[in-house]
C-alpha cells in the first residue's frame, strides 16, 4: 500500500538494556547518592534522563570513595575497576547484561582450561574491552579475513586450544563465517554461540523488511554498534537507508518517490523515540505523495491495456448479489462473477469484499467489442497459494494450519486450502499418541516436501515445535540468574526429587527442597502436570544443570515454633520417624521434636512401634527446649500422667 510505515516489531529495548534502566532507576529512588561509570547504555536521551534522576556520571573509578553506590553499565565493565571499587567498600550495582555476564564467564573458565579465548566484535567496543579483561590474553577479530590471516601468520596457530564467543551485537554472518574458519583450519575449537537472540531477531527483521521498501529508517545512537550494524544489514536489501538518533533529522524529501518505508532502532532506543520517528515519517511521506501528478503520467494510466492472464489490481466500486464490479484503470468495465470471489458457494460476496477495497485479481477474459473484462479472484488466489506454499520450502517460512483429519501413517493440515501431509514422526506427538485427538487443532509447520503437479505436499510440526523450545532454552539460559523465580510445571518424578520445566529448561528440585516437612517421596506434596513456583538454587551452563527450589526461605521454621510454641504447651505432632529410643514428632514444618519411648505411654514397652505409627497424629507437651542446639522434648505421657518424669533431650 502507497504510503505504508512499516515498524519492526522488535525495534527498541532489548530485556538487557530494559533491565540496566529499570535496574539504574530503582536505584536512584532507594538512594540519592549514585554515580555511573560512563554511559549506561549509548542513548544520549536516557543517560540524561538518568541525570535528572540524580545519577552522577563519572569516567574515573578512583574518584569514587567507600559508602558510595556506583551503577556498572549494560555493556559491563574492567574486571580490575569492579576490584577496586569492591576493595574500597563502593557498592557496586551490577546492570551488565546477563548475555555479556555469560561471555565474562566463558572466557574466564577457557583461561582456567588452559585455552585461548577469541572474540569476534570490535576491538574498541566498551562490551568486547570488558570482555577480555576477564581473561589473560585473548585475541579479537573484527571478521573473517583478521582470523584467517592469524591463521595463517604460524604454524603453531593451527594447534592452538581456543575457545570462540561472539560480541552481542555481532553480525551473525561475520561471526559464522569467522568460527568456521577456525573449525576448519584448528585441531582444538570450542565454540559457543553468544550473539544475543534479541539482536539476531532484530538484524533478521530488518533485513526483511529493508527488501521491501523504498527508505530504510534506523533510529539510535550514533556511538551504538548495534545501530550501525542494522545500518550496515539494510544496506545489502535497501539503496535508501537513513541512520538518524531522533525525529528532527527527518524531512521530506528523504521520502520523494517512495511507496513504503521500513523503520527499525536499535536495542537501546527508547519507545517515545521510535513512536515520534515513525508520527513524522507517516507525515513527511503524505507531504511528499501531495505533488501532483505529471499529465503524462495520468494519460499513461487512462489507456491501460488488459491482456488475458494477466494480474492486474482494481478497487471495488459496486458489488450485486452475482457480481463484484471492479474499477481497474482501463477503457474497459470489469468485473468478477460470484463463483470467481471465492470456492465456498454459499458465500455472500459483501462478506468477502467491501467498497472501497483494493482487490489483487486474475483477468480471465477480455471483450474489447463490448468494452468489459472478466475477473478471477479465487485463481489468482489458488496460484498465490501454491506460490506461497513453493516460496515457504525455499525460505523455512512458518506457516499456520488447522488439522482436518487423522490420515494412515499421519495427520492432514490445511493450510490456506491446501492440505498438507504430517507424518507421525513429525506431528510433534509421541510414538503410539493418538494423533486423532488433534483433529481441528491449530498448529504451526514448515513445508518440507512439494510436487505441484501432484498435488503433494507434506510438512513437519516437529521441527516448528524443536525450534520454539531451542529459542526458549536459549532465553531461559540467557537471564538465569540465582534466585530468579519461575512458574514451572512437573514434568517427571524420581524417588529423590522433581523435574520441573521452566520454559523449556528442566530443572531438578530434591526431595530435601520440596518441602519444609519431613517427606519420603515426593509424590507426598506434588505429582507430574502440577504448577510449582520455584527459584534458582544453583546451575551449571556448561552442563545444562539447574538446580531449584520450592521451600520458602524468607521462612525460618525454628522461629516459627518459638513464636508458636513455649515448654509447657499442648501440640498436635505427626509422627514421622520411629528410633530404638523413641520417636521423632514434626511440630511445625522443618521442625522435630523427640518422643522419648519412657514418654510414650504410661506404662512400660518394648519399642515404639508398639504404640505408634509414622505419619500418625498424636497430642504431646512440650516438655523443654534447647534453643542452642535447636532441640525439642516431648511427651504424651505427661498428659496421661502429668506427675510422670520428662526425659531430657536427646543428643
Amino acid at each position: 500500500m502507497r504510503g505504508e510505515v512499516i515498524l519492526a516489531k522488535s525495534a527498541g529495548f532489548c530485556y538487557g538494556v530494559r533491565r540496566a534502566v529499570e535496574l539504574a532507576q530503582k536505584t536512584a529512588e532507594e538512594n540519592p547518592d549514585v554515580w555511573m561509570l560512563g554511559d549506561l547504555i549509548h542513548n544520549s536521551h536516557v543517560v540524561e534522563d538518568l541525570a535528572r534522576r540524580g545519577i552522577r556520571k563519572t569516567l574515573d573509578a578512583g574518584t569514587l570513595s567507600g559508602g558510595e553506590t556506583v551503577v556498572i553499565r549494560s555493556h559491563g565493565e574492567l574486571k580490575g575497576v569492579i576490584d577496586l571499587l569492591e576493595s574500597k567498600g563502593v557498592r557496586c550495582v551490577n546492570a551488565t547484561c546477563p548475555n555479556v555476564c555469560r561471555i565474562q564467564r566463558l572466557v574466564a573458565e577457557a583461561q582456567q582450561e588452559g585455552r585461548r579465548p577469541i572474540i569476534i566484535g570490535e576491538p574498541n567496543h566498551p562490551e568486547v574491552i570488558g570482555i577480555a579483561s576477564w581473561c589473560g590474553d585473548p585475541l579479537i577479530f573484527d571478521g573473517p579475513e583478521a582470523v584467517q590471516a592469524w591463521v595463517d601468520s604460524a604454524p603453531e596457530n593451527r594447534e592452538t586450544a581456543v575457545t570462540v564467543v561472539a560480541q552481542t551485537t555481532c553480525i551473525r554472518e561475520l561471526f559464522e563465517t569467522s568460527w568456521k574458519i577456525l573449525k576448519k583450519e584448528c585441531t582444538n575449537v570450542k565454540i559457543f554461540d553468544t550473539i544475543c537472540n534479541a539482536t539476531h531477531m532484530r538484524q533478521t527483521e530488518a533485513a526483511e523488511i529493508a527488501a521491501k521498501v523504498d527508505v530504510m529508517v534506523v533510529v539510535g545512537d550514533r556511538k551504538s554498534a548495534n545501530t550501525r550494524h542494522l545500518t550496515e544489514i539494510c544496506r545489502k536489501s535497501c539503496e535508501r537507508v537513513y541512520q538518524i538518533e531522533n525525529a528532527d533529522e527527518l524531512k521530506a524529501d528523504l521520502f520523494r518517490d517512495c511507496r513504503a518505508a521500513g523503520l527499525t532502532a536499535g536495542a537501546s532506543t527508547p519507545a517515545g523515540i521510535i513512536k515520534e520517528v515513525y508520527a513524522t515519517m507517516s507525515e513527511e511521506i503524505k507531504a511528499a505523495e501531495g505533488k501532483e501528478e505529471s499529465f503524462e503520467e495520468l494519460l499513461n494510466q487512462s489507456f491501460k491495456t488488459l491482456n488475458t492472464g494477466e494480474k492486474v489490481t482494481g478497487i471495488v466500486t459496486a458489488i450485486t448479489p452475482t457480481e463484484v464490479q471492479v474499477d481497474v484503470g482501463a477503457k474497459q468495465s470489469a468485473y468478477i462473477k460470484l463463483s470467481e470471489l471465492s470456492d465456498d458457494p454459499t458465500a455472500k460476496p459483501e462478506d468477502i469484499v467491501k467498497i472501497g477495497d483494493e482487490i489483487e485479481t486474475y483477468i480471465v477474459r477480455v471483450n474489447d467489442v463490448e468494452g468489459y473484462a472478466e475477473l478471477s479472484k479465487k485463481r489468482l488466489d489458488a496460484v498465490k497459494v501454491w506460490e506461497n506454499i513453493e516460496q515457504a520450502v525455499e525460505e523455512k517460512t512458518v506457516l499456520e494450519g488447522t488439522v482436518t483429519e487423522e490420515n494412515k501413517g499421519g495427520i492432514v493440515v490445511s493450510v490456506k486450502g491446501v492440505r498438507v501431509f504430517v507424518p507421525a514422526s513429525q506431528s510433534g506427538q509421541p510414538r503410539g499418541a493418538d494423533l486423532a485427538s488433534m483433529i481441528k487443532q491449530k498448529v504451526q509447520l514448515r513445508i518440507t516436501e512439494v510436487n505441484r503437479a501432484r498435488r503433494r505436499v507434506v510438512g513437519s510440526i516437529r521441527s516448528v515445535a524443536d525450534e520454539a523450545r531451542k529459542a526458549a532454552q536459549e532465553q531461559v539460559w540467557s537471564s538465569i540468574e540465582v534466585g530468579k523465580r519461575y512458574t514451572g510445571t512437573v514434568k517427571s518424578m524420581t524417588s529423590y526429587g522433581a523435574f520441573v520445566d521452566i520454559g523449556g529448561v528442566d530443572g531438578m528440585v530434591h526431595i530435601s527442597e520440596l518441602s519444609w516437612s519431613r517427606i519420603k517421596n515426593p509424590a507426598e506434596v506434588c505429582k507430574v502436570g502440577d504448577t510449582l513456583e520455584v527459584y534458582v538454587i544453583s546451575f551449571d551452563a556448561e552442563k545444562r544443570k539447574i538446580s531449584l527450589g520450592v521451600k520458602d526461605r524468607s521462612i525460618n521454621p525454628w522461629d516459627l515454633f518459638m513464636s508458636k510454641y513455649s515448654v509447657g504447651d499442648v501440640a498436635t505432632v505427626r509422627i514421622v520417624k520411629l528410633m530404638t529410643f523413641g520417636a521423632f514428632a514434626e511440630v511445625v514444618p522443618g521442625v522435630d521434636g523427640l518422643i522419648h519411648i519412657s514418654q510414650i505411654a504410661d506404662r512400660r514397652i518394648e519399642k515404639p512401634e508398639d504404640v505408634l505409627s509414622e505419619g500418625q497424629e498424636v497430642e504431646a507437651k512440650i516438655t523443654a527446649v534447647d534453643e542452642e542446639k535447636k532441640k525439642i522434648s516431648l511427651s504424651i505421657r505427661a498428659l496421661l500422667a502429668p506427675a510422670a518424669e520428662e526425659a531430657p533431650v536427646e543428643e
